[in-house]
């Protein structure tokens, strides 16, 4: 199938500001013989990408461009049976989505992307993982920052744990600290989950009926309330996120998550007046995307393609702290880096997409997370690119410290 193919990997939704920035980091990392394209909707802008490209990199001038709109099935048929790998940044994906995983479903091709958006992880699950398991594509979603750091960081955790601990009950709290601004499109996102509540329960509900349920394994995500965090020093807030969800679905397909799993999901903040504010800020804003007029109104606030700038996202920066227990025994482990939402992200987000190209990585297929598709072999890339994946140690009475012993990867 590869040599019938006449790319490794499809970027896909290239002009926006996510895609330009993976676009920019794929030009600095692809390896040699790689062979690539970009893909959007209008030719003009995928053409000055590659300009832009091309002023660092002479040799992309020549970088092939794929026209295609997200809703043409057609052209996206010609993008899906062309590739190997095809990554979107095109989003928000509750509205733009689903065409381009139905080819890649149908092509047999691997996709990613970078949604946080539960609803349309759900339908495209319902709709076409059976169709990617027939023909062996894998399907990927949230590829960047919703849920690398999370779900792999989890999947590292596990691996500092003793030997034969795990074939007890395992529980794992994850504490995320950032600091950092969004795109357009992410609050476009955002807003467009915010404004589907009942579509959202209507999804899962759906998936609930279709998904197989792990045999004599027990999986939960459910955080305790909020609560002042000893692990992480701060209180800890539970997260709505969509990071949890691919948690526990990388917990149910793996058995060395342990028979019995349960894992948490909480923001870390330091002072309970800023966790509070956030809190009413959220609740807030879901509120105002039950209205449609008051929801245009915020959705004019950032448009598509607009991000922060290079020097705010310099001094941006994420850390996600893990506490795991199983069998008397603890862990602590932390995954950090810069910018979470745009430069962290592009980084996450390429070497996926170079891990499916290239890596030798267990047989999968069908809508998997980025644990059970890539796993260890995505930490160790992330690891080289210089995302930390790190040991803690628990001093009594104090916060954890960096530990000097190697770490099981």
């Amino acid at each position: 199938m590869d040599a019938e193919r006449s790319y490794d990997l499809v970027l896909f939704g290239a002009t926006g500001f996510t895609g330009r920035l993976t676009a920019e980091y794929l030009a600095r990392t692809v390896p040699e013989g790689c062979r690539w394209a970009l893909a959007g909707r209008n030719p003009q802008k995928l053409a000055e990408v590659r300009r832009q490209l091309a002023a660092e990199h002479p040799d992309l001038a020549e970088l092939p461009l794929l026209t295609a709109d997200a809703a043409d099935r057609a052209a996206l048929r010609v993008v899906a049976e062309s590739a190997r790998v095809v990554v979107s940044t095109v989003g928000p994906y509750q509205r733009h989505g689903e065409p381009l995983v139905a080819a890649c479903a149908d092509a047999g091709t691997d996709y990613l992307d970078l949604t946080g958006e539960p609803e349309f992880v759900d339908r495209m699950y319902v709709l076409h993982h059976e169709r990617a398991l027939a023909t062996g594509a894998r399907l990927v979603h949230s590829c960047g920052f919703d849920s690398i750091p999370h779900d792999l960081g989890v999947l590292f955790t596990l691996g500092q744990l003793p030997t034969g601990t795990k074939d007890a009950a395992v529980a794992v709290r994850g504490y995320v600290r950032a600091g950092g601004t969004f795109s357009g499109g992410t609050f476009a996102s955002a807003l467009t989950a915010f404004a589907r509540p009942r579509a959202n329960a209507q999804a899962a509900r759906a998936r609930r009926a279709a998904e197989p349920r792990p045999a004599g394994r027990r999986i939960r995500t459910t955080p305790k309330g909020p609560h002042r965090s000893v692990d992480a020093q701060a209180w800890a807030w539970p997260l709505p996120t969509i990071d949890a969800q691919v948690v526990g679905r990388s917990a149910a397909a793996l058995a060395e998550y342990g028979r019995e799993f349960q894992y948490g999901h909480y923001a870390a903040v330091k002072r309970l007046p800023v966790a509070l504010g956030g809190t009413a800020g959220i609740a807030l804003l879901v509120l105002a995307a039950q209205l449609p007029p008051l929801r245009r109104a915020l959705e004019r606030l950032r448009g598509p393609g607009e991000g922060p700038s290079a020097e705010r996202r310099a001094k941006s920066w994420f850390t996600v702290r893990f506490a795991a227990e199983s069998a008397g025994a603890r862990v602590w482990t932390e995954v950090s880096g810069g910018d979470p939402g745009y430069t962290e992200t592009a980084k996450m987000l390429a070497e996926a997409a170079l891990c499916l190209a290239f890596d030798e990585l267990p047989v999968t297929a069908g809508q998997v997370t980025p644990a059970v598709a890539m796993g260890g072999a995505l930490i160790d890339r992330l690891r080289a690119a210089g995302l930390r994946f790190a040991v803690l140690d628990q001093p009594p009475g104090g916060a954890p410290q960096r530990v000097v012993r190697a770490a099981r990867s």
